[in-house]
Protein backbone atom coordinates (compact mmCIF):
# COMPACT_ATOMS: atom_id res chain seq x y z
CA UNK A 1 0.00 0.00 0.00
CA UNK A 2 1.00 3.71 -0.99
CA UNK A 3 1.94 5.92 1.85
CA UNK A 4 -0.29 8.82 0.62
CA UNK A 5 -3.83 7.01 1.63
CA UNK A 6 -2.17 5.95 4.74
CA UNK A 7 -1.23 9.61 5.13
CA UNK A 8 -4.72 10.85 4.59
CA UNK A 9 -6.49 8.51 6.45
CA UNK A 10 -4.25 9.52 9.57
CA UNK A 11 -4.28 13.59 9.11
CA UNK A 12 -8.60 13.25 8.79
CA UNK A 13 -8.02 11.53 12.68
CA UNK A 14 -5.94 14.38 13.71
CA UNK A 15 -8.39 16.67 12.39
CA UNK A 16 -11.62 15.33 13.56
CA UNK A 17 -10.14 14.32 17.25
CA UNK A 18 -11.26 17.42 18.45
CA UNK A 19 -9.08 17.47 21.75
CA UNK A 20 -5.95 17.37 18.90
CA UNK A 21 -6.91 20.65 17.08
CA UNK A 22 -7.27 22.67 20.57
CA UNK A 23 -3.78 21.06 22.18
CA UNK A 24 -2.40 22.90 19.04
CA UNK A 25 -4.50 26.26 19.72
CA UNK A 26 -3.22 25.70 23.66
CA UNK A 27 0.28 25.45 22.51
CA UNK A 28 -0.31 29.14 20.78
CA UNK A 29 -2.17 30.47 23.00
CA UNK A 30 -0.07 29.21 26.24
CA UNK A 31 3.29 30.40 24.42
CA UNK A 32 2.19 34.21 22.74
CA UNK A 33 0.65 34.58 26.80
CA UNK A 34 3.37 33.80 28.80
CA UNK A 35 6.04 35.13 26.57
CA UNK A 36 3.69 38.65 26.73
CA UNK A 37 4.11 38.29 30.53
CA UNK A 38 7.96 37.50 30.64
CA UNK A 39 8.55 40.24 28.32
CA UNK A 40 7.52 43.08 31.16
CA UNK A 41 10.14 41.04 33.47
CA UNK A 42 12.66 43.29 35.14
CA UNK A 43 15.59 44.05 32.20
CA UNK A 44 18.44 44.50 34.63
CA UNK A 45 18.23 41.46 36.19
CA UNK A 46 21.84 39.65 35.77
CA UNK A 47 22.71 37.78 33.14
CA UNK A 48 18.85 38.82 31.13
CA UNK A 49 18.83 37.03 28.10
CA UNK A 50 16.36 38.58 25.57
CA UNK A 51 16.16 36.28 23.34
CA UNK A 52 15.26 33.29 26.01
CA UNK A 53 12.91 35.65 27.83
CA UNK A 54 11.19 36.42 24.44
CA UNK A 55 10.66 32.70 24.02
CA UNK A 56 10.21 31.30 27.26
CA UNK A 57 6.76 31.10 26.77
CA UNK A 58 7.28 27.61 25.43
CA UNK A 59 8.08 26.39 28.40
CA UNK A 60 4.75 26.01 29.62
CA UNK A 61 3.38 25.97 26.04
CA UNK A 62 5.29 22.60 25.41
CA UNK A 63 3.22 20.98 27.33
CA UNK A 64 0.34 21.13 25.01
CA UNK A 65 2.85 20.19 22.35
CA UNK A 66 3.38 16.94 24.73
CA UNK A 67 -0.33 16.39 25.01
CA UNK A 68 -0.59 16.57 21.45
CA UNK A 69 1.58 13.82 20.46
CA UNK A 70 0.88 11.64 23.41
CA UNK A 71 -3.04 11.48 22.55
CA UNK A 72 -2.95 11.54 18.71
CA UNK A 73 -1.16 7.83 19.19
CA UNK A 74 -2.45 6.83 22.46
CA UNK A 75 -6.30 7.64 20.71
CA UNK A 76 -5.49 3.96 18.88
CA UNK A 77 -5.44 2.38 22.02
CA UNK A 78 -8.90 2.48 22.63
CA UNK A 79 -10.39 -0.79 22.83
CA UNK A 80 -11.20 -1.86 18.84
CA UNK A 81 -9.44 1.30 17.58
CA UNK A 82 -6.30 0.31 16.77
CA UNK A 83 -7.99 -3.48 14.89
CA UNK A 84 -9.25 -1.69 12.52
CA UNK A 85 -6.47 0.64 11.72
CA UNK A 86 -4.38 -2.00 11.44
CA UNK A 87 -6.84 -3.87 9.33
CA UNK A 88 -6.93 -0.89 6.69
CA UNK A 89 -3.10 -0.79 6.97
CA UNK A 90 -1.46 -4.42 7.82
CA UNK A 91 2.16 -2.70 7.45
CA UNK A 92 2.50 -2.06 10.88
CA UNK A 93 5.50 0.15 9.85
CA UNK A 94 3.74 2.05 7.41
CA UNK A 95 0.87 2.86 9.63
CA UNK A 96 3.43 4.30 12.75
CA UNK A 97 5.32 6.12 10.35
CA UNK A 98 2.38 8.11 8.85
CA UNK A 99 1.32 8.56 12.19
CA UNK A 100 4.57 9.84 13.39
CA UNK A 101 4.33 12.51 9.98
CA UNK A 102 0.97 13.78 10.57
CA UNK A 103 2.17 14.77 14.22
CA UNK A 104 5.37 16.32 12.94
CA UNK A 105 4.15 18.43 9.97
CA UNK A 106 1.37 20.02 12.32
CA UNK A 107 3.84 20.27 15.05
CA UNK A 108 5.86 22.03 13.25
CA UNK A 109 3.69 24.58 11.22
CA UNK A 110 2.28 25.38 14.17
CA UNK A 111 5.49 25.42 16.50
CA UNK A 112 6.91 28.02 13.80
CA UNK A 113 3.82 30.73 13.69
CA UNK A 114 4.09 30.37 18.10
CA UNK A 115 7.70 31.25 18.09
CA UNK A 116 7.05 34.18 15.70
CA UNK A 117 4.00 35.86 17.40
CA UNK A 118 5.93 35.28 20.84
CA UNK A 119 9.05 36.83 19.44
CA UNK A 120 7.12 39.64 17.99
CA UNK A 121 4.97 39.75 21.47
CA UNK A 122 7.82 39.92 23.70
CA UNK A 123 10.07 42.02 21.99
CA UNK A 124 6.61 44.61 21.99
CA UNK A 125 6.98 44.25 25.50
CA UNK A 126 10.42 44.38 26.31
CA UNK A 127 11.58 48.02 23.85
CA UNK A 128 14.71 48.97 24.23
CA UNK A 129 16.02 45.86 26.01
CA UNK A 130 15.35 43.63 22.53
CA UNK A 131 16.93 45.62 20.45
CA UNK A 132 20.63 44.12 20.67
CA UNK A 133 19.08 40.80 19.32
CA UNK A 134 20.35 40.16 15.59
CA UNK A 135 18.46 38.99 12.87
CA UNK A 136 19.99 35.84 13.06
CA UNK A 137 19.44 35.02 16.57
CA UNK A 138 15.97 35.74 16.30
CA UNK A 139 15.58 33.38 12.94
CA UNK A 140 17.77 30.37 15.00
CA UNK A 141 15.22 30.88 17.93
CA UNK A 142 11.83 30.44 15.62
CA UNK A 143 13.27 28.23 13.95
CA UNK A 144 14.82 26.12 16.63
CA UNK A 145 11.43 26.82 18.73
CA UNK A 146 9.21 25.19 15.51
CA UNK A 147 11.02 22.55 15.65
CA UNK A 148 12.04 21.53 19.22
CA UNK A 149 7.88 21.50 19.41
CA UNK A 150 7.89 19.16 17.28
CA UNK A 151 10.49 17.12 18.24
CA UNK A 152 8.60 17.33 22.04
CA UNK A 153 5.16 16.52 20.40
CA UNK A 154 6.88 13.30 18.51
CA UNK A 155 8.96 12.14 21.80
CA UNK A 156 5.73 11.92 23.68
CA UNK A 157 3.77 10.06 20.59
CA UNK A 158 6.54 7.43 20.62
CA UNK A 159 6.70 7.02 24.14
CA UNK A 160 3.07 6.82 24.36
CA UNK A 161 2.98 4.15 21.74
CA UNK A 162 5.37 2.20 23.97
CA UNK A 163 3.23 3.01 26.78
CA UNK A 164 -0.06 1.97 25.16
CA UNK A 165 -1.46 5.05 27.33
CA UNK A 166 -1.86 8.89 26.61
CA UNK A 167 -1.87 8.93 30.41
CA UNK A 168 0.88 7.37 31.52
CA UNK A 169 2.94 9.34 29.14
CA UNK A 170 1.48 12.52 30.28
CA UNK A 171 1.89 11.28 34.25
CA UNK A 172 6.01 11.16 33.43
CA UNK A 173 6.57 13.90 31.19
CA UNK A 174 4.91 16.66 32.71
CA UNK A 175 6.31 16.33 36.35
CA UNK A 176 9.30 15.73 34.14
CA UNK A 177 9.34 19.09 32.74
CA UNK A 178 7.70 21.29 35.56
CA UNK A 179 9.79 19.84 38.50
CA UNK A 180 13.19 17.82 37.48
CA UNK A 181 14.54 20.20 34.52
CA UNK A 182 13.05 23.02 36.78
CA UNK A 183 15.25 21.89 39.87
CA UNK A 184 18.35 21.21 38.00
CA UNK A 185 17.85 23.79 35.47
CA UNK A 186 20.39 26.24 36.26
CA UNK A 187 23.02 23.16 36.25
CA UNK A 188 25.33 23.51 32.91
CA UNK A 189 27.81 21.58 32.67
CA UNK A 190 26.61 18.84 33.57
CA UNK A 191 24.35 15.71 32.77
CA UNK A 192 21.21 17.62 32.73
CA UNK A 193 22.58 19.78 29.31
CA UNK A 194 21.85 16.02 27.55
CA UNK A 195 18.16 15.51 29.00
CA UNK A 196 16.18 15.87 25.87
CA UNK A 197 13.99 19.08 27.30
CA UNK A 198 17.10 21.18 28.55
CA UNK A 199 19.19 20.10 25.75
CA UNK A 200 17.00 21.57 23.12
CA UNK A 201 16.10 24.53 24.78
CA UNK A 202 19.65 25.68 24.25
CA UNK A 203 18.33 27.12 20.46
CA UNK A 204 16.30 29.01 22.42
CA UNK A 205 18.94 31.45 24.06
CA UNK A 206 21.05 33.76 22.94
CA UNK A 207 24.17 32.43 25.44
CA UNK A 208 25.30 29.81 26.23
CA UNK A 209 28.11 30.26 28.90
CA UNK A 210 28.95 26.88 30.91
CA UNK A 211 27.27 24.66 28.95
CA UNK A 212 28.98 22.03 27.02
CA UNK A 213 26.37 21.80 23.83
CA UNK A 214 25.71 25.11 21.82
CA UNK A 215 22.58 25.56 20.17
CA UNK A 216 22.01 23.18 17.63
CA UNK A 217 24.19 20.61 19.43
CA UNK A 218 21.50 20.69 21.82
CA UNK A 219 18.73 20.50 19.64
CA UNK A 220 20.65 16.97 17.65
CA UNK A 221 20.44 15.52 21.47
CA UNK A 222 16.84 16.04 21.61
CA UNK A 223 16.36 14.49 18.38
CA UNK A 224 18.19 11.77 19.13
CA UNK A 225 16.12 11.35 22.05
CA UNK A 226 13.13 11.47 19.86
CA UNK A 227 14.19 8.97 17.50
CA UNK A 228 14.48 6.03 20.22
CA UNK A 229 11.66 7.10 21.50
CA UNK A 230 9.51 6.49 18.41
CA UNK A 231 11.99 3.50 17.58
CA UNK A 232 11.02 2.17 21.00
CA UNK A 233 7.39 3.09 20.01
CA UNK A 234 7.87 1.30 16.46
CA UNK A 235 8.88 -1.53 17.38
CA UNK A 236 6.06 -1.92 20.60
CA UNK A 237 3.44 -1.67 17.57
CA UNK A 238 5.00 -4.44 15.66
CA UNK A 239 5.27 -6.63 18.52
CA UNK A 240 2.67 -6.68 20.26
CA UNK A 241 -1.19 -7.45 19.71
CA UNK A 242 -4.03 -4.88 18.66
Amino acid sequence: MELTPVLRSEWLKIRTLRSLPGALLALFAATTAFSAIAGVSDTSEPGFDPLFTALSGVLPGQIAAIAFGAVAVSSEFHPGALRLSLAAVPQRGRWFAAKAIVIAVPALLVGLVTALAALLVARAALGPAADGLSVGEQVRGVVGCGVYLMLMALFAAGLAALLRSGMATLSLLIPFILIVSFVIGDATGTVADFLPDKAGQLVLRGTHEGSSLGPWPGLAVTALWTAAALLAGAWSVRRRDA
